[in-house]
């Protein structure tokens, strides 16, 4: 039997799909390969219907779960998954919330268990190449640095695994666009701000073009209405937005052989 290759993209929240990795996503996906969303958490602590963070004592934790539940549906569409997975894990928030210690939080999930079902998964859709977060979990959020763990241990247990790869943004990307950004003075998001300066270009291994699907990126952002504070990027001037997120760049974080051929591919090289 044979099967299409298959792109596997571990996310910690819905709206982290689309934001970090919806180009890609989009890209194999109009290649005619497989590609699998798991999403690690119900993201019941982001913003709710009234506007309020999960860190507000009245957060409806209930109605936004289902709502964001909706949106990924919508979203995944989009961005081109013809799979979608959820560990079921509660969102943790962020460091020193309350939440942290909640027993279904994912900071608090068994690492070792969490790895070997998603290890399952892997070889299940005979996945070569799996996308995560690095070790800071691009911006620092526990739940992204929980799934940087988790996947590196499934990926070191599945047997299909050729490829593992962390979405970055290059020094000389970040260092632009955030004082234009501050500039024309749009809101920017946590995951922006607290990147730090990006990367040092060097480490960027794959440059991926996603120029074609900016759009679809766009809408896919935009489907997760709820999630307020990715408003400007949705409402951002075209040039903009075509800068940050036209062009998607992976640090090549750990392959089962050599690798030299993957600079504008993931699948590069791979049978």
């Amino acid at each position: 039997m044979s099967f299409s290759p298959t792109l596997v993209c571990v996310h910690a929240h819905p709206d982290d799909e689309a934001l970090f990795t919806a180009g890609i996503s989009s890209h194999y996906a109009a290649l005619g390969y497989s590609v699998v969303l798991v999403t690690c958490t119900n993201g019941q602590l982001g913003f709710d219907a009234r506007g309020r963070e999960g860190s507000d004592p009245a957060h409806d934790d209930r109605e936004t779960r289902i709502t964001r539940a909706g949106e990924l549906q919508r979203a995944a569409m989009l961005a081109g998954f013809t799979r979608c997975v959820n560990l079921g894990y509660d969102d943790s928030g962020m460091q020193g919330w309350p939440q942290n210690q909640g027993a279904n939080a994912f900071v608090n999930a068994d690492v070792e268990a969490t790895a070997r079902t998603l290890a399952a998964l892997l070889d299940e859709v005979h996945a070569s190449v799996v996308v995560t977060y690095d070790e800071r979990g691009f911006y620092g959020h526990p739940d992204h640095v929980t799934a940087n763990v988790v996947t590196r241990r499934a990926v070191e247990l599945a047997r299909t695994v050729e490829r593992l790869y962390y979405p970055v943004v290059p020094q000389s990307i970040l260092t632009r666009f955030v004082p234009d950004a501050t500039a024309l003075e749009m809101f920017l998001p946590a995951w922006v701000l607290e990147a730090g300066i990006g990367v040092p270009d060097e480490q960027v291994t794959s440059t991926i073009d996603a120029t074609g699907y900016v759009e679809r990126k766009r809408a896919a952002i935009a489907a997760h209405a709820s999630q307020i504070d990715n408003a400007d990027l949705v409402n951002m001037d075209p040039a903009m937005f075509l800068a940050l997120f036209g062009t998607e760049y992976y640090r090549r974080a750990w392959s089962r052989s050599t690798a030299s051929d993957d600079a504008t591919d993931l699948f590069g090289g791979l049978s």
